[in-house]
């Protein structure tokens, strides 16, 4: 598909985003602020073991509470929802717990209240008694089937690229998704050198300032439910299929996202307010303290060996890699991560023979889904990594060792598929240049050593999906347009605007986005994985010419001469002798998509690639292992970007994010139990902690099949910065860290093995 040549000089402004006045003002509405008439408050108690049968759960004392209005457990729940377990990949999650507990943290009771410190009280003063069952909670320990986590699994079947899950009993292997080109046994036995490391990730969290919250409004009619949910169509659809329901009954309306990074996607805390609503026939409100974050979803952690040999020039000629993802007590979406990332495992490169086994896996841990990035983040980091270990072992400059074997337009991926609108090479060089690589660098003296260093990464885009706008042109000329893109603060109201204003021609400010609402707003699969700019963006394009077109038909059947400007509003009047009438214009997008075979491959895994790199410059204090980073680099591919400002926006805050997850953010967990779930304890990026100079580059590109040219750019900053810091680590001390947080006691340990000193031993 040809992308649409730019008129009407919308695309490519740096507009504010639209809906900025709202949030400073303090006017934006949030599902967390929200009241109902009669609405009640459900708390929720919590199962305290990892693993175990419920013996029993005794909920006399909080009924007996002043201001309680009920208290409600799986028994409760069963009686109008008769198989009450949802999921995205398979029907795996109990709205409440069913018979076992599967995590330290599981919802296992509600109490509802018209005060929400009623109920919280009332919820403490549940006790259960389980007999604990053995746990595991490490990926690699799982995939050995020791200790299992379910007796059997169920595929949802809901979405079309996971429709080849298949029930399973007897295995905590949600998905082993194989990927084979070439031949890499042979190959191997034939490279002049080999080398083979292992990669760790933890677990983090997405930790939006607006945690979950959702309240449903049940009717005999019908339900009406408000979500901070970032896929409010598979929500409606969801709540239906529990139901039993057509999906005109369910309604499911969204206000602001305080935030969301793939946390509020598929079904959250919608199916348990339904069935609290249901019980006690009036609206309930769920929302989460910060602390409850960590029990609902959080990012994969992730085991990662990588192996690689090279001939004798120095090319890339094997890849052999095997990734185990850590998807906690129930699958989420984590069988499309380690599929749809897991076919990118062996990197930006052009290798002939490569082997990728990518595992889904059970653990008796939260749950783990989709987080910005989407896999990709933990991929990169052991294959940048990896790639920096080999050029520094064969003593070679990391940069041309990279240019020699990377990937470029025109040569197949690992899958087959062939490299198109993919600028590796012009981001890798870009990176480069702005590091000053090929000259003198500063080391620094005493004891603060300076480093620097980079990495480059691909993605592809989940596909297929579909979106559906709605551009409704009415008798005054103002423009309306429906679309079920969430914007959470990625700006993406304000870029769907600014398409509609490129084809018809008029200011994007004018433009009126809808609030999401299934009932107003059509179809989209969700806000996720960079794919809304490209595929909603299609959809709007397509509705907003089709409206154009109708425009134009109409000016012809008024007899308007050639090249006419007359206002919209003066051809309505002509029409229809008043100010009447409406043009609707509807656009569908879904992308072409080819299953991958047996052997994992495909000619057409992705309707476009991602790219984008990251550059650092640190200085490590080598007496206390102290990282600071004083200057970091993010450039990306991003086609031609309809909002400049926001894709700077984007690359920022992703970078930020991700520097957490590089240097310190980390669930830890005892036995199942979480030790540190509050941000007194959990750290985040601080003002401090962000670096003294940030640059943020899109390189000059064109994406052949995108809407004007363009494609997403929310995730990509996430990518490479992992990896470029542990690279300019090792440059500036010597030492290599293979496993994530960077944190300074991970470097002074290293440094102090280097030094082969004992700790304590000066």
């Amino acid at each position: 598909m040809a992308a649409a040549i730019a008129s009407g000089g919308q695309v490519g402004r740096s507009l504010p985003r639209l809906e900025g006045h709202d949030k400073v003002t303090g006017r934006a509405e949030y599902t967390h602020l929200m009241q109902l008439p009669g609405m009640l408050h459900a708390k929720i108690f919590r199962s305290t073991v990892a693993h175990g049968r419920i013996k029993s759960v005794n909920t006399s004392a909080a009924r007996k509470m002043p201001g309680v209005y009920a208290v409600y457990t799986s028994d409760d729940v069963r009686k109008v929802i008769a198989e009450p377990y949802y999921g995205p990949a398979f029907h795996d999650q109990p709205i409440l717990a069913i018979g076992k507990v599967h995590f330290v943290g599981e919802p296992v009771a509600v109490v509802l209240a018209s005060d929400p410190h009623v109920a919280d009280q009332a919820a403490q003063q549940i006790m259960a008694d389980y007999d604990e069952l053995p746990a595991v909670f490490d990926e690699v320990e799982a995939s050995e089937n020791k200790t299992l986590v379910h007796d059997e699994l169920r595929p949802a079947g809901t979405f079309a690229d996971l429709k080849h899950l298949k029930g399973r009993k007897w295995t905590n292997i949600a998905l082993d998704f194989k990927l084979r080109r070439g031949d890499v046994d042979k190959a191997f036995a034939t490279a002049a050198n080999v080398f083979e490391h292992t990669f760790r990730t933890q677990k983090v969290l997405h930790l939006p300032l607006e945690p979950h919250a959702s309240i449903a409004d049940y009717r005999d009619d019908g339900i009406t439910i408000y979500s901070s949910a970032q896929g409010p169509s598979f929500v409606r659809t969801e709540i239906a299929r529990l139901l039993g329901w057509p999906e005109n009954r369910v309604r499911i309306k969204v206000p602001y996202l305080g935030g969301g990074y793939g946390g509020k996607l598929y079904i959250k805390l919608e199916a348990l307010a339904t069935a609290m609503s249901m019980l006690a026939r009036r609206p309930v409100k769920i929302a989460h303290t910060m602390e409850e974050h960590f029990y609902t979803i959080t990012k994969h952690p992730s085991t990662f060996r990588i192996k690689s040999g090279l001939d004798k020039d120095g090319r890339i000629i094997a890849r052999k890699c095997e990734v185990w993802w850590n998807g906690g007590a129930y699958a989420d979406i984590g069988p499309r991560v380690t599929q749809k990332s897991g076919f990118t495992a062996s990197g930006p490169y052009d290798i002939d023979n490569v082997s990728i086994d990518s595992y889904a896996l059970y653990t008796n841990l939260t749950p783990a889904g989709a987080l910005r990035g989407f896999g990709v983040p933990q991929l990169v980091w052991a294959y940048e990594s990896h790639t920096d270990m080999i050029a520094r072992a064969l003593n070679r400059d990391p940069l041309e060792f990279r240019k020699q074997n990377l990937l470029r337009d025109g040569r197949p991926q690992a899958t087959g598929t062939i490299l198109k609108d993919a600028a590796i090479e012009k981001v890798l060089d870009r990176i480069a240049e702005r590091l000053n690589w090929k000259q003198p660098f500063d080391r620094g003296k005493g004891v603060i050593r300076r480093g620097r260093g980079f990495a480059v990464a691909l993605k592809a885009v989940i596909s297929p999906t579909t979106s559906v706008a709605i551009v409704n042109v009415s008798a005054d000329g103002s423009t309306t347009l429906y679309c079920g893109t969430v914007d959470m603060g990625q700006g993406s109201d304000t870029s769907m605007a600014q398409m509609v204003g490129e084809v018809l021609n008029m200011p994007a400010e004018s433009v009126r986005v809808v609030p999401r609402d299934t009932d107003v707003t059509p179809y989209d699969m969700g806000t996720l994985g960079s794919r809304s700019l490209f595929h909603m963006g299609h959809a709007v394009r397509l509705a907003a010419e089709e409206a154009r077109n109708k425009i134009g038909h109409l000016r012809r059947e008024l007899g308007e001469p050639e090249g006419s400007n007359a206002p919209i509003a003066e051809l309505f009047r002509k029409k229809y002798g008043m100010q009447a009438g409406n043009i609707i214009g509807t656009g569908i997008y879904k992308p072409n998509y080819i299953p991958p075979d047996a052997n994992g491959l495909t000619t057409n895994a992705t309707p476009f690639w991602m790219v984008a790199g990251s550059g650092v410059e640190i200085e490590v204090d080598t007496e206390t292992g102290h990282v600071r980073i004083t200057r970091l680099i993010n450039v990306a591919d991003v086609g031609k970007p309809i909002n400049p400002k926001i894709v700077e926006a984007q690359l920022s805050g992703a970078s930020l994010m991700q520097l957490g997850f590089s240097m310190f953010e980390k669930m830890h967990i005892d036995g199942g139990q979480v030790t540190n779930a509050s941000l007194a304890d959990y750290k985040i990026p601080g003002i401090h902690d962000v670096p003294a100079v940030m640059e943020n580059e899109a390189v000059d590109t064109y994406q052949s099949n995108g809407p004007f040219g363009a494609k997403g750019v929310g995730e990509l900053a996430t990518f490479g910065l992992s990896p470029a810091i542990a690279n300019a680590i090792d440059d500036a001390v010597g030492v290599r860290l293979t496993e994530l947080p960077l944190t300074a006691e991970a470097v002074f340990r290293a440094l102090r093995a280097k030094a082969n000193k004992p700790l304590g031993d000066e």
